[in-house]
């Protein structure tokens, strides 16, 4: 799916998921692949799976829980269910990266298998084409057939196998940019927990201010130093990434997505929508699913250049 802002292509995706998943210990939510504009970003945003991203060209910077990695070429990071991160492209060499989500209930162990967890997010690999023809050809099966839903699977295995052979946990890889902030770093931390837990409930900048026991001022000097956006906007960002993940991933309403996303009023949460996205929900329902299907249906040639480029 091409993503267009201000005039120019921001992301040139292709996107498998799948909703209903047959296996429950170990399953691919999702999985694919993206070509992305310079500044083009993803979040703040909490995602529900375990997600692993590997860079294949340029370069970005991955944040988590108020710790920015900047990457390039060879190295990936995790993202964990429930936490809040943050990604951009590089200004000027931008990164095209590859993706897969993983849920069950032994997700989280096999991430922690090939070394992998909250305290090891960052990574590096030498088996970027390895991993990237693993991922383009699980992108070529698009139909959920029982026989494709297996092979599948076997394709989730292949990529963990290969990771589980070379990946490399480096302390020293994707260090931030910078010192730590100490206690604003703690600041920052509660302030994303508080976010996660009670966004739905519609609270604004004047509540996490409260909870965190600190003046709106203070608090948006927190943010700005930390993560580079004021709280009003982080929230606003949030709750719109949320909700564009409802729209894409469920079958609930637009009115059932705007209120679980903290939004009194169905208007409130179009205007809000479209204010950041430039399209109704009710459109990029729409457009995201026909664009994706398309895409995918038609996207053989276009793998294949990828496959061998």
């Amino acid at each position: 799916m091409k993503v267009r802002e201000q005039g120019y292509i921001m992301e040139n995706s292709y996107v498998l998921q799948l909703q209903e998943p047959k296996f429950k210990e170990f399953y691919l939510s999702y999985s694919g692949y993206a070509q992305c504009g310079p500044l083009h970003c993803y979040g703040p945003a909490s995602r529900p799976h375990y997600i692993i991203h590997f860079v294949l060209k340029g370069k970005g910077m991955y944040q988590a829980s108020g710790q920015k990695h900047y990457l390039s070429a060879g190295q990936g990071f995790l993202i964990e269910p429930g936490t809040q991160t943050f990604y951009q492209a590089d200004k000027d060499d931008p990164w095209s990266y590859l993706w897969i989500g993983v849920g069950g209930s032994k997700a989280g162990r096999y991430i922690r298998d090939i070394g992998l967890n909250s305290e090891q997010l960052i990574f590096r690999s030498e088996s970027g084409e390895k991993l990237k023809e693993i991922v383009l050809d699980i992108l070529k099966h698009t139909e959920m057939t029982t026989a494709n839903l297996f092979y599948l699977q076997g394709r989730l295995y292949d990529f963990f196998s290969v990771l589980a052979r070379d990946v490399v946990i480096d302390s020293y890889v994707g260090t931030m940019k910078g010192k730590e902030y100490g206690k604003e770093s703690g600041y920052i931390k509660e302030a994303m927990a508080f976010i996660r837990n009670e966004y739905a409930n519609g609270i604004g900048v004047n509540e996490l201010a409260q909870h965190l026991n600190v003046s709106r001022s203070y608090l948006y000097t927190l943010f700005m130093k930390g993560l580079n956006i004021s709280p009003r906007d982080f929230l606003q960002k949030y709750r719109i990434t949320r909700a564009r993940e409802l729209l894409v991933l469920t079958e609930l309403s637009v009115e059932a997505v705007g209120t679980s996303c903290g939004y009194g009023t169905a208007e409130r949460f179009a205007r809000a929508f479209k204010q950041e996205i430039g399209m109704t929900p009710t459109q990029f329902r729409k457009y995201y699913r026909n664009e994706n299907r398309r895409n995918l249906e038609t996207a053989g040639d276009e793998l294949e250049k990828l496959l061998n480029g």
